[in-house]
């Protein structure tokens, strides 16, 4: 079997660093991560030709779409990769009318978020002087996404968005079909197969930019947990929002949504972008933060919970 070594994997870096042109030489920040992250790397995955792999056609096509071969290959050939089924087949069976808000209006989780303003007060401030979006509402949005950073996912979003996105090929929504008989899905398989090609096109974006977000800012993606649908950090931003919208709200020159600072200064951002404005109407800014979640309930427990903890705000 041909081995990769670490010497020969720089080497090969250093090649591309001088081949391709500056967008090109992001990606080798993330080649870094993966490719010398062993001591020895086997190549039997180099040109996968299993029909059962999945991510055999999901390979193939993100390096037609200019990720580099190496690279791809070697991050489909970690143990850690694979097929997530129960992640794809909770995302399918989710019904958000289903979720219970009422729990983020409980008095323990209001004096939790209140505890979180006064922790983070700083970057809650700043985020309201210069992005103009109360503290409040921040805090809310941070404790329905991810519990104030303690329930941010245990999934791995590589996984996440490699599963979704190889439902592209059709013996591969087949094997998840009987997958998901199993758990007694609902609905006939003619609305499923509608709903993982809707959703393989979708998560195929978001994968390519959550590759491009893991090698611009030097992250590793093997330490990178989210939602069943691939949103990531305390925020939940998909990858796709990341790019657009996320800030370094830490100054620490890195981009990092698990980190609070950044999180706080990205919600801010994004609702800034999306239309937030000191003074909105209670309509107004409901349809604002139907934008972050396409949910009424959402939306709705968002401004609740604001409003609550705008209450204890000292006059």
């Amino acid at each position: 079997m041909l081995l990769v070594t670490r010497r020969s994997v720089m080497g090969t870096i250093s090649t591309l660093l001088f081949r391709h042109n500056s967008g090109m030489r992001a990606q080798l920040v993330l080649a870094i991560v993966v490719l010398c992250s062993v001591a020895l790397i086997p190549l039997a995955h180099a040109e996968p030709s299993n029909s059962m792999d999945p991510f055999s056609n999901l390979q193939r096509r993100l390096i037609r779409d200019d990720f580099d071969r190496a690279l791809i290959r070697s991050l489909y050939s970690r143990p850690e990769v694979g097929f997530d089924k129960e992640a794809v087949s909770a995302y399918f069976l989710h019904r958000e009318a289903t979720l219970n808000y009422d729990q983020f209006l409980t008095q323990s989780s209001i004096d939790q978020a209140a505890a979180y303003l006064i922790q983070h007060q700083k970057a809650l401030k700043r985020a309201e002087s210069v992005y103009g979006v109360d503290g409040e509402v921040i805090t809310a949005i941070i404790l329905v996404e991810s519990r104030l950073g303690t329930l941010m996912g245990k999934r791995l979003v590589l996984n996440t968005l490699s599963t979704l996105a190889a439902l592209s090929h059709a013996g591969t929504r087949e094997r998840l079909w009987r997958a998901l008989l199993k758990h007694k899905a609902n609905g006939p398989k003619n609305q499923f197969d509608a709903w993982a090609t809707q959703k393989s096109a979708w998560a195929y974006g978001e994968l390519k930019a959550y590759l491009k977000y893991i090698s611009t800012q030097g992250l590793n993606p093997f330490s990178m947990y989210g939602s069943y649908a691939g949103a990531l950090g305390i925020a939940q931003f998909m990858p796709s929002s990341v790019l657009k919208f996320a800030r370094d709200g830490n100054r620490d020159g890195q981009i990092n949504l698990y980190h609070h600072e950044d999180a706080i200064e990205s919600i801010a951002n994004y609702l800034k972008r999306h239309g937030w404005h000191p003074g909105l109407k209670h309509h107004e800014a409901f349809l604002v933060l139907l934008s972050y979640n396409h949910s009424k309930y959402y939306a709705d427990t968002i401004i609740k919970v604001a409003e609550r903890l705008s209450k204890l705000r000292p006059k």
